[in-house]
């Protein structure tokens, strides 16, 4: 028999060290939520409901918007919890969860954003063939297997490292049930679970990357050879939102699965993870609808309909 117990909990310890922080922690986190919530709320609705945003274009952005919403509902109600309790833990079934429900939309959004650069290369370099190859049937494909394939990725990466034994520490120090701290937990070997890590990393970091790199390579040489100014400007402006994000979400998740690995949990780590899962949502409508003239027309025109409807 192993010397190790059975583990029916986990504690989340990362950030605990600074209780003065906990309360200032837990409004920011609330803040931002509650901004995530309405922003990617609203502009979910606003593509529904005109007409002129039923493209490729925000049909990928609805599915952002709604990822963002999902991912950050599978962690941040449970770290408020944990904020303001004493007893900071998470049963075993519910980490399993977390991990599962959160890697699983972190991966889907790599490859969502993946696709959505392919559709702004096809819309900015082939716009003639645009319409005809960028359908909705395609587009509800690459969505589907974007969603399958991060799902099945995160159950495959969550699955194997529960059924492992634990030791008797079943301290993370983290502020959610995280991957990489869950696997130093772990009381065998972990090299498979770690080389199937680092392959999921590449699949869903460094290729989706790299080919973002590529379309946008495209992109730009089309726009440079663009004779009109007006032309220059609008695709700029399709274009500079979707890399402010990628920007934003890549060198996060970069820095967060693809540094060197230390023992312990620096509180950088926790400040950049918690960057990644709560701000970069929060910051995503409203990056794409400050550097979008469409949608900042369409909210004009849903609301300027909404309070004439009061009126009457």
């Amino acid at each position: 028999m192993g010397n190790y117990s059975a583990v029916t909990e986990f504690f989340l310890v990362g950030l605990s060290q600074y209780p003065e922080l906990q309360l200032s922690l837990f409004m920011f986190c609330l803040i931002m939520y509650l901004i995530i919530l309405l922003g990617n709320s609203l502009l979910i609705i606003i593509s529904i409901l005109d007409s002129r945003l039923h493209t490729s274009m925000y049909f990928f952005l609805g599915n952002l918007s709604f990822l963002d919403i999902c991912y950050t509902s599978s962690f941040v109600p449970p770290m408020l919890i944990i904020f303001r309790s004493e007893r900071k833990s998470i049963s075993f079934t519910g980490c399993a969860l977390q991990m599962v429900i959160s890697l699983g939309l972190g991966c889907t959004e790599c490859a969502l954003l993946a696709v959505k650069a392919y559709d702004r290369y096809m819309a900015i370099c082939n716009p003639l063939r645009y319409p005809i190859i960028i359908n909705r049937i395609l587009c509800v494909h690459m969505a589907a297997w974007s969603w399958i394939i991060g799902c099945v990725n995160s159950l495959v990466q969550t699955v194997l490292p529960m059924m492992l034994p634990f030791c008797g520490n079943n301290v993370i120090d983290h502020l959610t049930c995280e991957l990489l701290a869950l696997l130093q937990l772990i009381y065998s070997d972990i090299s498979i679970n770690v080389l199937i890590l680092t392959v999921g990393s590449i699949v869903f970091l460094v290729i989706p990357l790299l080919l973002i790199f590529i379309s946008y390579v495209f992109i730009l040489s089309t726009i440079l050879r663009l004779n009109f100014t007006e032309g220059r400007k609008k695709a700029f402006s399709t274009c500079s939102a979707h890399l402010a994000v990628v920007i934003l979400f890549y060198g996060s998740a970069l820095f967060m699965y693809m540094k060197p690995k230390s023992k312990d949990t620096k509180v950088s780590d926790e400040i950049i993870g918690l960057s990644y899962g709560v701000v970069t949502p929060m910051l995503n409508p409203t990056i794409y609808s400050l550097r979008n003239k469409e949608v900042k027309e369409a909210v004009k025109k849903v609301m300027s309909r909404r309070l004439y409807s009061w009126k009457i």
